[in-house]
This record gives structure tokens, C-alpha cells and sequence, in this order.
């Protein structure tokens, strides 16, 4: 006699299911004919309570193409608008995403559980609902790689091929993945809401955002009616953080829209996403983004445009004088910048092995990034070369070779080093803290497109070495020392494009 096969279960608890029916569609996946594990996330399966070998079993394909809903499941795609290159559409929405439900993970931290590329929905706009591959594979990775590099991130769960095509430029092969995030609440959640002037939505918005990602900042100490304000202000410097955060490991957007920008303070939608090689703060990759609107180092200055989208949608909470709201709005607006930079200035101290702050350290840093930029010298493989110059000044010449002019580098060499002596730390002590900041291993823009292409080709063994190195991106890993080597010329990845 064959056993029945045991249903995938997930504790799932589902908070936003519960709130009014306007913020959320409920719809089914469409099913999909034959669905295959790709990959499961195992470390991260065991941190949200779940089994990965039932994830990994034909079972739990099932439910990872969305074919099978899991009891419990709010099955529920989300209601947003947004501002799209800066032009406001006032209906977006999950059109491909559905939210499976919400789980406590084991440090009892609240997780959504979502489907991408799991079939249309209300807000789909003609769209087929579906996903690629590539795209899910490049989430996956990048995805991964970012919270390996310890920037907060949506994270991979799975993913899994449909055996079913969709059609973009050509036919591809469909696949789903299974995102996890702290929430997929967005700026554009708000602005759905104020599009539509209803304060009563915008008012539970703001009372369940608060408490499930600030809760320090809800109660009668912050007083209940500031607490759009205080929302507003953990936001900003949640950004600004997270924005730091991006400069300092290379990482461009590519597609900075303010549905694409989380309350939570997490890096989400990974659509034209890419890593510098050389450094340089006007690069764009983004096939979209013709005129560099989310380039480099432009995207403190979006960031900024984004959250005060954000403060106009909840302006009518801050006060009922709208001058005295909008001077609230402004005044927390205004911190957005100083807590950038401060921020900023940590991310690039730590990078050079700084761990005190000093008078000129936003000038050294701010020197050496015009060095790098003016002879286009490898962003990763400097400051990880770095570090072994801290050690071991003989080593200075790995550093040069990087330049087309070596005598570029030298006065920041001199400079740098003069720094270093104002604190007191064994040559070893700063090399080794600086190899906890400088990534060996970045998800290399043309390895993640060589991954894609096997893929497509059913090899998927170059992704899979690939999310292994990642995944320990500050270590020195000799088996995959090519990943960390920067392109050849040929290989060199100029443009990304979006998944949908």
C-alpha cells in the first residue's frame, strides 16, 4: 500500500488578510503543467519554521508553482499605485505576485510569503502574470547575495520552473519564485490610498505599519497623534541607511520607482539591478533609463524625491493646518541628507579601515572615488586589494597595477596611510576588519548573465556555484576565484532589462 503523500505546511498567520477588502485582491494561482524544484533555500526555509526537504519534495513543487494552496493561505495580491520614472500611476499593483500568507520566522520577526510570476490578477493591466527564468534566477542570486553581504533585502525562498513558456522578445522558459520580505508595503501602498483621498485607509495603513516594523515608535510615549510623523522619520532614516548601504557594495537600483521603495527599509524588486565593475557615479544599466535617472550616485538625491512622495500621501495626518503639516513634513525631510551622509561616512570609514571618526575622512574617501572614476579602476577588486595593503604595504603594487596611470594612486596612498596612524591597530587587526567590509565576491553582472544562459540551456550548475560563493562574500574561496575576477572586455554587461 503507497502513503498518501503529507500536505506542505506553513504556521502562516495572516495580518494583512484581516485588514479592510480594499487593500488586496483575493485570487488564486493559475496553475502551471509541470512544475520542478530548481532550488530550496534551505537555511532559509529552517529560519521561517518550514522543512525544506517537504519544500524540496514533489509536494512542495506543487505549492512553489502555486498549483496547490497550503491550508491557511491568504492567497491575496496587494493594492499599490506609484510614481514610474517620476510620472505618477494611480493603479499598480501585485500583477504577477500573489501573497501566500505571513509567518513568524524564529526570531519571531513577522515574514511575508509571496508567489512571483504565479498568474494574473486584478491589477495585471493586460499582463500575462507570469515570469521568465532569467528573472527569477537573477532575483534569486542577487537577492541572496545582498543579505549575505548584510544589506537589507527581500529574500529567495525558492524557485521553481512551470514547464510552460512566456513570451517576451521571444519564447522563454516560465519559472515562479517564492519571495520573502519583512512586508511588501511600498510608498506606492500609500499612494493608492491618497490618490483616492481615503483618510480612513491611510490612518489603519499607518497604525499597522508602525506596529509591524516600528513598534518602539507606537504608544503613548510618541503621543498617538504624532504617529505619522514618527512613521515618517523611521522611514527616512531607514532609507538613508539602506541607500549607504548600496553605495558602499556597488549595487545601482536601476528602477528606483516609488513602488519599488519599502516601508520596511529593505531592497525590493530586483528587476534591471547590476553592481559597478569600474567605478563610476553617473552609470546606468538599466535598458529603461535612458536619460540616467537612477544612475549610481544619483540615487541618495531619488531616494529623497521618494520619501517625500511618501510624506505627501500621509501630509493630511500630520496636522490640520496644511502649513504647519507641510512644515512638519519638510523638517523631517531635511534629515533625510544629514543622515545619508553620516551613514555614508560610516559605510566608507569601514571600508578603508577607519574605526574612529576624524576630521577629513569624507574628504579622503570623496578623493580616492575621483581616482577610481578617473581611471575607471574596478570598484570590488580595489578595496578588497585594499586590504591587503593595509597588512602589508609591499603588496602596493597589486594596488597600481589597477591604475591606467599608477601615480594616480599615490598621494591617497600617503594620505591614507598618515590617517591610519591616529588609531592604535596592528596592521593585521585593520586588514582583517577591512576584509569584513570588502566583499571578495559580488554577483558579477556577467556571471549572472552566463548563469541565466545555462540555465535557459537546463544546466543549472553555474547558478549553483554561483548562490555557494555568494553566500560567503567576504571569504577568500580559491575554488571560486573566477567569480570575483571583473569581466573581459567581451564579457562586459552594459544594459539589464526588466522581467515583465
Amino acid at each position: 500500500m503507497v502513503s498518501a503523500a503529507m500536505p506542505v505546511s506553513f504556521p502562516f498567520d495572516n495580518s494583512y488578510a484581516r485588514l479592510p477588502p480594499r487593500f488586496y485582491a483575493r485570487v488564486a494561482p493559475t496553475k502551471v503543467r509541470e512544475p520542478r524544484i530548481i532550488k530550496v533555500n534551505s537555511a532559509l526555509a529552517q529560519l521561517l519554521g518550514l522543512d525544506p526537504a517537504e519544500l524540496a519534495s514533489p509536494e512542495g513543487a506543487q505549492v512553489l508553482a502555486g498549483n496547490v494552496l497550503p491550508e491557511g493561505a491568504a492567497s491575496i495580491a496587494l493594492a499599490y499605485a506609484g510614481h514610474q520614472f517620476g510620472g505618477f500611476v494611480p493603479q499598480l499593483g501585485d500583477g504577477r505576485a500573489i501573497l501566500l500568507g505571513e509567518v513568524l520566522d524564529a526570531n519571531g520577526v513577522r515574514r511575508d510569503i509571496q508567489l512571483k510570476g504565479a498568474g494574473p490578477t486584478p491589477f495585471s493591466r493586460r499582463g500575462d502574470g507570469r515570469a521568465a527564468l532569467g528573472p527569477v534566477l537573477r532575483e534569486y542570486v542577487v537577492s541572496e547575495a545582498m543579505a549575505a553581504l548584510g544589506v537589507p533585502t527581500t529574500r529567495a525562498l525558492a524557485a521553481v520552473s512551470t514547464g510552460e513558456t512566456v513570451v517576451r522578445e521571444q519564447r522563454l522558459p516560465g519559472a515562479v519564485l517564492t519571495r520573502v520580505a519583512a512586508s511588501h508595503l511600498r510608498v506606492g501602498t500609500f499612494e493608492f490610498f491618497a490618490a483616492r483621498r481615503d483618510r480612513e485607509a491611510l490612518v489603519t495603513l499607518t497604525e499597522y505599519t508602525l506596529a509591524r516594523h516600528y513598534p518602539s515608535a507606537t504608544g503613548a510615549a510618541a503621543g498617538a497623534e504624532h504617529e505619522a510623523l514618527r512613521l515618517l522619520e523611521c522611514v527616512i532614516e531607514a532609507q538613508a541607511e539602506l541607500v549607504a548601504r548600496w553605495l558602499g557594495v556597488g549595487f545601482v537600483h536601476g528602477v528606483m520607482n516609488t513602488d519599488n521603495t519599502s516601508i520596511s527599509g529593505e531592497t525590493i524588486d530586483y528587476g534591471p539591478c547590476a553592481f559597478l565593475d569600474e567605478y563610476d557615479p553617473n552609470k546606468t544599466f538599466s535598458s529603461i533609463d535612458s536619460g540616467g535617472r537612477y544612475a549610481f550616485g544619483n540615487q541618495p538625491r531619488i531616494m529623497l524625491w521618494n520619501l517625500a512622495r511618501f510624506a505627501e500621501t500621509i501630509l493630511p495626518l500630520f496636522a490640520e493646518d496644511s502649513a504647519e503639516a507641510v512644515r512638519l513634513a519638510s523638517e523631517r525631510l531635511d534629515r533625510f541628507n544629514p543622515s545619508f551622509e553620516a551613514a555614508y561616512a560610516r559605510v566608507m570609514r569601514a571600508k578603508l579601515g577607519l574605526s574612529l571618526e576624524a576630521e577629513g575622512d569624507t574628504e579622503l574617501a570623496a578623493d580616492l572615488l575621483k581616482r577610481l572614476a578617473s581611471n575607471q579602476v574596478d570598484y570590488t577588486l580595489f578595496f578588497r586589494t585594499l586590504c591587503a595593503a593595509a597588512e602589508d604595504p609591499a603588496t602596493d603594487a597589486e594596488l597600481l597595477a589597477l591604475f591606467g596611470e599608477p601615480a594616480a594612486l599615490s598621494p591617497f596612498l600617503q594620505a591614507w596611510r598618515q590617517r591610519c596612524t591616529l588609531e592604535n591597530l596592528t596592521p593585521k587587526a585593520r586588514a582583517d576588519a577591512m576584509r569584513r567590509q570588502n566583499p571578495a565576491f559580488i554577483p558579477r553582472n556577467h556571471r549572472i548573465e552566463q548563469a541565466i544562459l545555462a540555465g535557459i540551456r537546463g544546466d543549472f550548475e553555474p547558478f549553483e556555484a554561483l548562490t555557494r560563493a555568494l553566500a560567503r562574500p567576504y571569504d577568500d574561496q580559491p575554488n571560486f576565484a573566477h567569480l570575483a575576477e571583473p569581466p573581459l572586455p567581451e564579457e562586459r554587461v552594459e544594459e539589464t532589462f526588466c522581467g515583465t
